[in-house]
């Protein structure tokens, strides 16, 4: 199984037309304010930093960037050619790899994970982005991914952020700048319920190991101001032990 043609164009359509500032695009946060705070959180529950990290749903690749800067091998991957182009592009050092993946092609993830073998997963904000039917597939991604001795660091937006940036798009000026184009090519947020996010990667054969709240920094204003900050939770989940 694999993602839809509509959503695979939407996501092609917004990264040929994302301009190539660093911060340009909504959720294109400096590390400061995301990886590396994520980061301290995910780095005690590493057991093994020497695998390969994976950074699924890597965009124009600045948090992969970051975390190619601590860790020895990194891959970020994306289903968009047009989000991988620009990663490159914006890594002229080539201190990360980049590779597309369809996330829910069961088939090309094992032969990731075939490739790379057990791997570290550092997933932002993927969930409530995809098709609600995909988001298992997603999270069996995950699974697949870490193996048995990999663990992965999973933040995704609270079932509040809709409503949130609901409010912001209908306010007297409209949606600000940086949302429009997720709007205009159909990658307006999906709701995922609170209570839903961990069963997904229960269900998927992994263990929650930790979990919190931190709020998800976008690079876009307020009309007041103010940084934006999403509502969001985090997990850190690992493969369940094998029962005696």
């Amino acid at each position: 199984m694999s993602v839809t043609s509509r959503y695979r164009d939407a996501w092609e359509g917004f990264w040929r037309d994302a301009p190539e500032e660093p911060g340009s695009v909504i959720w294109d946060a400096e590390p400061s304010l995301t990886a590396e705070r994520h980061l301290a959180l995910f780095a005690p529950h590493v057991t093994d930093p020497a695998l390969p990290v994976v950074d699924l749903g890597c965009g124009n690749g600045t948090q992969t960037r970051f975390l190619a800067g601590r860790f020895d091998r990194v891959l970020g991957v994306d289903l968009s050619v047009a989000a991988l182009d620009l990663a490159r592009r914006r890594d002229p050092a080539r201190r990360a790899e980049f590779a597309q993946l369809d996330a829910t092609d069961t088939e090309a993830v094992r032969a990731l994970h075939d490739r790379l073998g057990d791997a570290n997963v550092y997933v932002r904000g993927v969930i409530h982005q995809s098709e609600p039917a995909d988001r298992r597939l997603v999270a069996e991604a995950v699974a697949t991914l870490v193996g048995g001795r990999g663990r992965a660091f999973v933040v995704e937006l609270r079932g509040s952020a809709k409503q949130f940036l609901a409010e912001l798009a209908h306010g007297p000026a409209g949606p600000p700048p940086k949302l429009r184009p997720v709007f205009a090519h159909g990658l307006a947020p999906g709701e995922v319920a609170d209570a839903a996010f961990a069963g997904l990667f229960h269900a998927a054969g992994l263990d929650v190991l930790d979990s919190g709240d931190l709020p998800l920094a976008t690079t876009e204003s307020a009309p007041d101001g103010r940084r934006i900050d999403l509502p969001a939770q985090w997990l850190v989940v690992g493969a369940r032990p094998a029962r005696p």
